[in-house]
Order: structure tokens, then sequence, then C-alpha cells
């Protein structure tokens, strides 16, 4: 039985332009989400004893999913998450930098806001073909910079994801084109930093601050 739908954005469509414009985002949230949602729900129904699973649970232990419908659940799980994730760490005017106990982990580990800015520009834009970068905490409480292909997760590796970049052609390039270095940079006008500040002070409440 089908059991998971597409969020709400939680701003309008063209709330994020001149960076991000109200055509992507429509198709992006309407057809390529929906997309995914539907063919997960699609994929689980073949299998009722995985009703109530969560998508962290799906995406965390894919060696528990059935073999036949592993690599859909993989791709749609991933893609559900990843955009559910995405539409959270985005907002209109966000601020420039984080604050609070992220920032000075950003300084301590990454060795400062600027150097941690041009490793996520320079993981969204390496990435090969389609994929995501991110910023995540291990379960060691150390930050990374990564990208992951298709619509892979930091959660595969046992990491929370704090903030990341849908950098599939469809998530820019009816404004972008080729440019994704400039889709990359402009992404950082429109980041909910006190979302992704929440997530880790969260996940690391219990924890030491390397």
């Amino acid at each position: 039985m089908s059991h998971f739908e597409l969020p709400a954005l939680e701003f309008a469509p063209d709330a994020l332009e001149p960076y991000i414009d109200k055509e992507t985002m429509l198709i992006h949230h309407d057809k390529h989400h929906q997309t995914y949602v539907s063919n997960l729900n699609a994929a689980l129904d073949k299998h009722p004893e995985l009703e109530h699973s969560s998508l962290t649970d799906l995406i965390m232990h894919l060696e528990k999913v059935p073999e036949d419908i592993r690599t859909a659940v993989r791709n749609n799980a991933g893609g559900h998450y990843n955009h559910s994730f995405f539409w959270k760490v985005l907002i209109p005017g966000g601020s420039q930098k984080p604050t609070g106990a992220l920032a000075e982990a950003i300084d301590k580990q990454l060795g400062g806001f600027d150097k941690f800015k041009e490793a996520f520009t320079n993981a969204a834009t390496g990435q090969f073909g389609s994929g995501w970068a991110w910023l995540s905490v291990t379960k060691l409480n150390v930050l990374k910079v990564t990208n992951t292909p298709n619509q892979d997760s930091p959660l595969m590796d046992g990491a929370t994801p704090l903030l990341g970049l849908d950098v599939w052609e469809h998530a820019y390039y009816l404004k972008y084109q080729n440019r994704r270095p400039e889709y990359a940079n402009n992404f950082f006008n429109v980041i909910n930093w006190d979302f992704v500040s929440g997530v880790y002070d969260k996940t690391c409440a219990t924890k030491t601050v390397l």
C-alpha cells in the first residue's frame, strides 16, 4: 500500500529568484520529485512487509530490501529523501554564513567558512554527471564535504546530511545551461543556515565537538 507523499514547498516557486527560477522550481518539485515518490511507492507495493519502513531505514539498510526492488528503492527512496531535504535547506534571502556551534566546527575542522565554501563548490562542480554535493557529520562528529552519484546519500555511509546541493541538470539547466559553477556559487545566497545548524545541533547534542 503506497504511503509516501510529495511534501509541499515552504515557499513560493518564484521566491528564490534570481538564483533559482520559478519554472525550474515547478518542474523540479512537481514533476521530478513526484516521479521519485510515485516510483518508490510502486516498488514498495510489491512487498507489503515494507509498508511501515521509513525513508532512512530503507536507505541505510538497503541490504535488507528484497533484491527485486533494491535498485528501484535505492534510486527512488534516495531521490525522495534527498529532494525532501533539499527543499528544507533552501530559503528566500538566506543568511550568508552559519553561526553557533556549526560555525565553530567549520572553523576548526574545515579551515574556516571560505575554505569550506570552496571545497563544497568543488565537490558540486567535480561530481561527474548527475549527483549531489554534501556537508555531513560522521558518527565520530567529524564534518565532511563529499559528493555522491545519482541519488545516493551520506546516510549510506552512516553520516548525517547537513547541507545538500542537487547537481542533476534538471536542477539548474533551464537557467544556467552548462554553467554548473555559477549555479553552485549562487546556491550560497539561498541557504537556510538556521535549518542546517539545527540539524547539526540535534545530531551532536550528545557528543563532544572535536
